[in-house]
């Protein structure tokens, strides 16, 4: 072989390691969190700061990095090719660019690649200072945005985004891979889940009803008011005016104690009463906590479309929705599921359907109605009596307790015939 020959072969083989790099550098920006870079670049890592500023422009450094990806698999077969051709012809260029293929695919593709996932960290911090200099060398700059806009006339777009999004069913696909590491406790995945719905929830789905809502009128006495929250536990009530669609601010039981310590028993709750805070049914619950922190209020009536009371949302329904139920001394409410004998479960028509579902995996259909409740009388489309019963995918709903036009409790079991629908 010439020197020319040995040079070619010398670049072939510097091809393939670069290609070797850039792979693992396309693999290692490609699946690290920008978070975890920032944090990478606060503990002083070397490489840290180089790596945080090219994960906040992603897509500006892997479009070249592929491009040279490219350049150096399709200059390394030309190589080969040119070296084969003058010693053994044509059948030397097939088993050349067959055994090229192989060395490429393992050497080039796999091996830096599965490297790179099995150390997203070592690897990014590793290609983080070189990929900058490569993003930043005006001809392979240049280069880029010209190939990126002569793809734009093809497929209309701005190249490669920004990288990869994390969905909600992935992130908890690494809480429950976590879990069965040892990495985080079931309780903590369980928090991560909440958090997650918690940005979907709305107003209506935590607030207390309508009718479970305890007012006193504006009317009433400091000694009434007192009667009102002693016997409820409270230390707000909503003061109604004419009627519950009329609440006109809230009472605070400090407020009622200190006018009885007073000896003012006989004033009216008009005359303590303070401003109400009135939300929508739609307001979602993330942006209302929010609210309530900024304007420091722990209460607020929620109101429908129409402007009339829908419920009530307290701080502490909001807390709940993150952390589970939270009990005191005055909560006395039976529980929202009970199982019993025979695999049935007797639930509260209150509870909310899709934490049915999710508990006791029943698919039970969901649409308008967030309770168990709404599903039964959506299916019934009437006020069932009490012993009413209704059927949907294979399970059995029975109003076990109705009172007036509302269901209290829904006993839940299989249906006889696994294949019934809704009746």
């Amino acid at each position: 072989m010439n020197t020319a020959e040995v040079a070619a072969l010398v670049a072939v083989v510097v091809l393939v390691a670069s290609a070797a790099f850039l792979a693992m550098a396309e693999t290692s920006l490609t699946h690290l969190p920008r978070a975890k870079a920032r944090a990478l670049e606060e503990e002083r890592r070397r490489g840290g700061a180089s790596l945080a500023r090219l994960l906040e422009h992603r897509e500006q450094v892997l479009n070249p990095v592929l491009l040279l990806v490219l350049v150096c698999h399709l200059s390394a077969a030309t190589l080969v090719g040119v070296l084969v051709q003058s010693y053994y012809g044509p059948i030397g260029i097939a088993v050349a660019t067959a055994v090229l293929a192989v060395v490429i695919f393992v050497c080039a593709e796999a091996a830096p690649k599965t490297w790179a996932l099995q150390h997203p960290e070592r690897s990014a911090l590793l290609v983080a200072p070189v990929v900058n200099l490569l993003a930043a060398f005006p001809p392979v700059r240049l280069l880029t945005r010209s190939l990126i806009a002569l793809s734009n006339l093809v497929l209309p777009g701005k190249g490669r985004r920004a990288g990869p999004v994390v969905s909600e069913e992935e992130l908890l696909a690494l809480a429950d891979v976590a879990v069965e590491a040892d990495v985080i406790e079931v309780e903590e995945r369980a928090l991560i889940q909440s958090i997650i719905d918690f940005g979907d929830t709305v107003t209506r789905e935590v607030m207390v009803p309508r009718p479970d809502m305890v007012t006193v009128t504006a009317s009433s006495t400091v000694a009434q008011a007192m009667e009102t929250v002693i016997a409820n536990g409270y230390s707000r009530i909503p003061v109604q005016e004419d009627g519950i669609d009329d609440i006109v601010g809230l009472v605070y039981a400090k407020d009622l104690m200190r006018a009885s310590r007073e000896g003012r028993t006989s004033v009216t709750t008009r005359t303590l009463m303070r401003s109400a805070h009135f939300v929508p049914e739609s307001k979602r619950v993330a942006e209302l906590m929010r609210e309530m922190q900024a304007e420091k209020f722990h209460m607020a009536v929620v109101v429908d479309e129409y402007g009339g009371t829908a419920g009530l949302v307290t701080l502490e329904d909001l807390i709940e929705e993150l952390v589970g139920e939270i009990v005191d001394e005055f909560d006395v409410e039976d529980p929202l599921l009970e199982p019993l004998p025979g695999g049935d479960v007797r639930v509260a028509a209150r509870m909310p359907l899709d934490e049915l579902n999710e508990l006791m995996h029943l698919g039970l259909p969901e649409g308008d109605w967030d309770t168990v409740g709404g599903l039964v009388f959506s299916l019934l489309g009437h006020v069932p009596s009490e012993g009413e019963v209704v059927r949907v995918n294979g399970h059995q709903l029975r109003a076990e307790r109705v009172q007036g036009r509302r269901i209290g409790r829904v006993r839940v079991s299989k249906a006889e015939d696994a294949s019934a629908e809704a009746v």
